[in-house]
């Protein structure tokens, strides 16, 4: 296969603002385009970036995609969580919708069918981590603060991640979604969220050879060589990994109130200072959410990714009008007073059975 750039016509869809979409040299662009909001994905972005993409999947003349976010703060900082927090309160189904859409974008990305590039930079949180785990090449840069950090606001992390949090190596993926904890390049490729580290400055040069690449017979192994010649594969001094005896320690714990008085009280290696952090940042979430999380990440690391997405949908059907993010919303968001009222209020005083209950007939629902 051979490149064609200046003679190739370039295609740009501009009937969604929200997302630029373009094709050059045998490669789908697809830009989130709200810097202003962080590129937070709202439904018609969802429909739009599954539109482009279930085209270019039967289109023989596209051979891979990449995934980026306009502007240099984010590539996606999440769900447009005001949005699903106005559609229940007025009583409509745009958080219904949302959810079940969402999802099945997230999984036909993992099936893709052509190689996916995506383009990390700047924050990559909660549902732009949905878009972009499932992508075959994922490149990091300085920029780059990674996240599932849905516990803060009341709710779990979602969007696939009952399926690639518990399958970071130890207990990692269980202390980032129990924690909402943000990571940095180096510890993003050390767990294995990222394949690829490039200084943003040389993203425009990235851009510049994808355009005058010369296509061979695999293009997975085009692109591989492209970044091999920008970018490595591993940096020095991931916070993470001296962490990491302690973090399997205690986040194999039975239970987030075990987990936080351990915390407070044991000393593994040397990690109190940390440890001690860790548990007064545990103490700021929702018990709820966290507990929550911690059951759906352990039963996660044992199903198939279409029954992580089944198992997700299954909570989110419930969480709205019994878990904590309406009020998470509420605080953080609406009124701002940042004193949410979680229910329970306290790790200590979380029920064990009303834990179980958010799970409860779920195998009858995943069959």
């Amino acid at each position: 296969m051979t490149a064609q750039v200046s003679s190739e016509a370039s295609h740009t869809d501009h009937l969604q603002d929200d997302i630029l979409a373009e094709v050059r040299n045998h490669i789908g662009h697809l830009t989130l385009n709200r810097p202003a909001g962080l590129n937070a994905i709202t439904l018609d972005m969802v429909r739009s970036l599954s539109q482009h993409l279930h085209a270019w999947a039967d289109d023989p003349t596209v051979y891979a995609v990449v995934l980026r976010g306009a502007g240099e703060k984010a590539f996606c900082a999440g769900g447009d969580i005001r949005s699903l927090y106005d559609s229940f309160k007025n009583g409509d189904t745009l958080h219904e919708d949302f959810f079940v859409e969402e999802y099945a974008l997230d999984l036909a990305i993992h099936h893709y069918r052509k190689p996916v590039l995506a383009l990390m930079d700047g924050f990559v949180l909660g549902g732009g981590m949905g878009l972009v785990q499932g992508a075959d090449l994922r490149v990091v840069t300085e920029r780059s603060r990674l996240a599932m950090p849905e516990v803060a606001i009341g709710y779990f992390p979602d969007v696939g991640g009952s399926y690639f949090l518990p399958r970071i190596p130890g207990e990692l993926g269980v202390y980032l979604g129990v924690t909402g904890v943000q990571v940095r390049a180096a510890d993003a490729l050390y767990c294995g969220l990222a394949d690829w580290y490039l200084d943003s400055a040389k993203l425009a040069d990235l851009d510049q050879k994808l355009d005058r690449l010369h296509w061979h017979e695999s293009p997975l192994k085009d692109l591989q060589g492209l970044l091999a010649k920008l970018g490595v594969q591993h940096l020095p001094d991931a916070p993470l990994a001296a962490l990491r005896p302690a973090i399997d320690h205690f986040f194999a714990l039975p239970d987030v109130p075990s987990i936080v008085e351990q915390l407070q009280q044991v000393t593994v290696a040397d990690s109190h200072e940390w440890a001690l952090t860790t548990a007064a940042l545990m103490q700021t979430r929702s018990p709820l959410a966290m507990a929550v999380t911690l059951e759906m990440l352990r039963r996660g690391r044992h199903l198939p990714l279409e029954q992580c997405f089944a198992l997700e949908l299954h909570l989110d059907r419930q969480w709205f009008a019994r878990g904590d993010l309406i009020e998470g919303v509420r605080a953080l968001i609406i009124d701002k007073d940042k004193a949410p009222r979680w229910n329970p209020a306290t790790v200590a005083e979380l029920d064990a059975h009303h834990v179980d209950s958010f799970f409860r007939d779920f195998e009858l629902v995943g069959r």
